[in-house]
């Protein structure tokens, strides 16, 4: 039971981490295909609001796989030692640039380091991800493997997946925080991601059979499970791209390509962790085998427990404290000059 419980808690860790640090993310990227500084400026402020709570759930994600799979932790950490590198190296660079940024517009050097290390972040955390589906090399309980881990043309895929979906929930959220040229620019490119990432995951999906991670789909409960969350995932793809278009500005249509690629993303991650239980290291390293001691479990159990609820209350106080568009030209109107501090977050 306390196995299951641990699992769960990092599975809701994950997913919180992937739905929003992924689209400030994805914001960041969608920098780098703006040429205007002045958007560039409005789309970096817009998650500098947020985006320190938002990668708060990634510590939480670490504790609890350090704490709660000791074993697995040991083994997954220099298997992927150089993503993992780039990835925390690149997410140091991005915090440091959104405060310079802020502090000392217009700030171009800054912004565009916030615009590439999101990139950097992005796909190492896919190409890590994809490492996961790699045969981890054991001897007893020592990780006896290359010290510069797993790389695979599988791992470049799932880097280049996970970027693009990245981008596709920085879109979305930039549609739905900003107005004029820069939120019907955002509805076009971020129809486009939509698209790009949906063709990479159903490639993906098809690949995983050829690692040394196949999907375990024999018995029908769990393929219908599976099946069942492909389709909620397809779902919310088709409506992000539908709605991703529309130019209606207010009411909940305006949410539909963010709400619907949020679907999309969760969906798949239940889906592949439907598909994998219980194993978290390929090829043989389960949950049970790999669980810390009862004591250790239940004790941190209780920590992350309690601070789960409060980093999710700041979630959702900054993005209630910062809701509405934040002030950018209207159609037709020249943009607005990239000096000065930017106030986000007015309501409209």
């Amino acid at each position: 039971m306390t196995t299951t419980l641990w699992s769960a808690t990092v599975l809701v860790c994950l997913l919180m981490y992937v739905v929003l640090d992924g689209y400030d993310l994805g914001v960041g990227v969608a920098t780098l295909f703006e040429r205007d500084p002045a958007h560039r400026r409005h789309m970096l402020e817009s998650v500098a609001v947020g985006w320190d709570g938002n990668e708060t759930w990634l510590i939480l994600l670490g504790v609890a796989l350090w704490a709660g799979f000791p074993l697995a932790f040991g083994t997954l950490l220099p298997h992927a030692y150089l993503p993992m590198t780039v990835m925390l190296f690149s997410l140091v660079v991005r915090g440091v640039s959104v405060e310079m940024a802020s502090q000392a517009p217009p700030a171009p050097r800054w912004t565009t380091a916030f615009g590439v290390a999101s990139l950097l972040a992005s796909f190492a955390q896919g190409f890590a991800l994809g490492t996961l589906t790699s045969a981890v090399h054991l001897r007893g309980d020592v990780y006896t493997g290359s010290a510069f881990g797993s790389f695979s043309w599988f791992c470049v895929l799932s880097g280049l997946t996970v970027t693009a979906a990245y981008t596709a929930l920085g879109y979305a959220h930039t549609k739905h925080k900003a107005a004029g040229l820069l939120r019907e620019s955002a509805a076009r490119r971020g129809a486009a991601a939509t698209a790009v990432g949906g063709v990479l995951l159903v490639v993906l999906l098809f690949a995983v059979d050829a690692t040394a991670a196949p999907l375990n789909l024999d018995s029908p409960g769990r393929a219908f499970a599976f099946a069942g969350l492909l389709l909620f995932a397809a779902g919310g793809g088709v409506t992000s791209l539908v709605t991703f278009p529309r130019r209606r500005e207010s009411g909940p249509v305006d949410v539909l390509p963010l709400g619907g690629l949020v679907v999309a993303t969760v969906s798949v991650f239940l889906a592949l962790a439907v598909a994998r239980y219980p194993v978290l290291v390929p090829p043989d390293l389960t949950v049970d085998s790999t669980a810390g001691p009862h004591s250790t479990m239940v004790f941190i159990l209780v920590g992350i427990g309690l601070n789960m609820p409060l980093v999710l209350a700041y979630n959702v106080f900054a993005h209630r404290a910062f809701a509405g568009r934040f002030p950018t030209e209207l159609p037709g109107d020249e943009p607005p000059a990239a000096q000065g501090p930017l106030v986000t977050g007015a309501r409209s």
